[in-house]
């Protein structure tokens, strides 16, 4: 087998392997790489040493049995037998479902998820987004330090299980994209520094300094992680990845490294025969972000719509603080707009970062499942002091508008039946110091806008991570079992309506009126009432009712009359 690893700052490279040492030589057709061909096979351990130094894990480890800070050990990809050839789902007409594997179940395994797949299928969504699933510190945690980017956290059941998760969603027809984190490490278990510049002291970002995409020996950490990318997609089948907080990406060079990324996915998307899709989280609301490559964008599939979600939050819940401040004061009309021009904010004054924001996006140019939509991620409900959720009479409202807007759909995980568990920041740092001092920042931040400490769950606290896990006896009890089967009816009518899946924004129109807002495509109408009163809304055209949460009144004008936060899907008479 041929060992090799990048370290051009090393005079000496070394491989341990189980009990024995042997050299590596400098590989001659590239600088700064060290080679040796070697006996090894699956399941084999080993770890460099770089000039006489203590063993390391390997960067591009495909396997850490020990955790972070333990020996590498070899993967034979290709002997995983899956079930069947996967022809792939495209993100056109998707819904997506994300959820973290270490909460899903109590159990928090790749094993134990698989048993919850047929939930899924029932329910009618397309895609898993999975959470990271890099080897990281401990046992539980969001994932979002991890620190092996080529890797499967051990305690989720490590590269195997999630080949088998994998292909047993494929089974159930479900296609799995897998949340990557490129713009920083963990701050503990990181052993990348020794090997080489991965990080740069030119940028700094809020984990510190920036990972090293334009500095000297950037092309290789670039390498790195687009290596680590197509393998997800090679080697696990997966259909896409989400790109975490692109915008901490900091890049100054000409060919942007989301622009190779992308290039390069789907260069191995035509290699292998089968859809791959790229979507970005980014914070900018910039269209060059999913703009094609020839037209001078960075050519990735789709964006997560945070403006979407702080419109739909606002209008259910009426919280007004912070970044909901300027979708709080525009009403439904925030709604209205997001769900016609894709952004609120497009060069707009952002009163939260006191400063103009986004640019407007080419509606004519752009189709609209580029973006996501949602009601909740585990950003937005995670990032509130208590992890609380919305309940089951703010989503029934929710769902309407999500499953019927003209954005790709995603969900998050239990939002489906209005899971009265909340979904906590929970960490399991080894390192007591490191621990505490997160609890502490914790429990600052929120203190800041008026929480008092004790209200804030401590991250390292197993039992915030235990609250966190789904109750999968909540379904089968009534008000849970309503919601679900309300969400189940809106996937559904979306899945055999093409209307409801017609990218093309000039095919939207939508109407805030007060409290609610009426939401046109094609033939339908979806009418939904914010207010804790009834509501009596005009059509623009007699209708039929399709689905009603709880049930409406047609009325002659045409109008309809809706409950106290209810929601209706209607169809325009005679047309079917």
């Amino acid at each position: 087998m041929l060992f090799e690893v990048w370290a051009p700052n090393a005079q000496q490279v070394e491989i341990l392997i189980e009990d024995r040492t042997h050299p590596l030589g400098p590989d001659p057709a590239r600088s700064g790489w060290w080679t040796a061909d070697l006996p090894a096979r699956h399941g084999t351990r080993y770890a460099y040493l770089l000039d006489g130094g203590p063993p390391l894990p390997d960067p591009r480890s495909r396997r850490q049995p020990d955790g972070p800070d333990g020996r590498s050990a070899v993967v034979d990809h290709p002997a995983f037998a899956w079930s069947a050839p996967w022809p792939g789902r495209a993100l056109p007409g998707a819904v997506l479902y994300e959820l973290h594997i270490g909460t899903f179940t109590p159990e928090g395994t790749f094993d134990a998820a698989v048993e919850r797949l047929p939930h899924l299928a029932r329910l009618g969504v397309t895609h898993i987004e999975l959470m990271p699933v890099c080897p990281f510190p401990g046992r539980h945690g969001w994932g979002y330090e991890g620190v092996s980017l080529w890797a499967v956290h051990e305690p989720y059941g490590g590269p195997e299980a999630m080949k088998r998760f994998v292909d047993a969603a494929h089974r159930h027809s479900l296609g799995v994209v897998l949340d990557v984190v490129h713009n920083h490490l963990g701050p503990s278990g990181n052993h990348l520094p020794p090997f080489g510049p991965y990080f740069t002291d030119l940028h700094h970002t809020p984990w510190g300094d920036a990972v090293n995409l334009d500095a000297p020996g950037s092309d290789e950490v670039r390498d790195y992680l687009i290596g680590s990318a197509l393998s997800w997609l090679r080697d696990y089948r997966l259909d896409g990845l989400r790109l975490d907080a692109v915008h901490a990406l900091v890049d100054t060079r000409a060919l942007h490294f989301l622009e190779e990324l992308s290039t390069a996915v789907d260069g191995l998307s035509a290699a292998l025969g089968r859809p791959l899709f790229l979507i970005a989280e980014s914070d900018l609301n910039d269209p060059r972000t999913t703009a094609p490559r020839e037209a001078g964008g960075l050519g990735l599939h789709a964006q997560w719509n945070d403006d979407f979600h702080h419109a739909v939050h606002t209008a259910v819940t009426g919280e007004s603080r912070g970044y909901y401040a300027d979708f709080a004061a525009a009403g439904p009309t925030a709604l209205a707009r997001t769900l016609t021009h894709g952004f609120f904010h497009a060069g707009t004054w952002s009163s939260f970062r006191g400063r103009h924001h986004g640019r407007p996006l080419d509606v004519a140019a752009v189709p609209a499942h580029r973006l996501l939509g949602y009601a909740q991620t585990h950003d937005q409900v995670g990032n509130r002091a208590t992890g609380d959720r919305l309940t089951p009479d703010q989503l029934g409202a929710a769902a309407a508008l999500v499953l019927t807007s003209p954005f790709t759909p995603m969900l998050f995980m239990g939002e489906e039946w209005g899971a009265a568990t909340p979904w906590q920041f929970f960490t399991d740092h080894d390192d007591p110091e490191l621990g505490a001092a997160i609890t502490r920042g914790r429990r600052r931040e929120f203190a800041a806008h008026g929480w008092t400490e004790q209200d804030v769950p401590d991250p390292q606290d197993p039992a915030t991570r235990d609250r966190s896990c789904l109750d999968w006896a909540e379904p089968d009890k009534p008000v849970h079992r309503e919601l679900l089967e309300w969400y189940r009816a809106l996937i559904a009518l979306r899945r055999t309506e093409p209307a409801l899946t017609d990218p093309q924004f000039d095919a939207v129109t939508a109407t805030a009126g007060g409290r609610s807002l009426l939401l046109a495509r094609g033939p339908f109408r979806t009418v939904v009432n914010f207010s804790d009163a009834p509501a009596r809304v005009p059509l623009d055209v007699p209708c039929e009712v399709v689905l009603a949460r709880p049930a409406c009144k047609l009325l002659r004008g045409p109008a309809v009359q809706l409950p106290a936060r209810g929601a209706a899907v209607l169809r325009e008479q005679g047309l079917r």
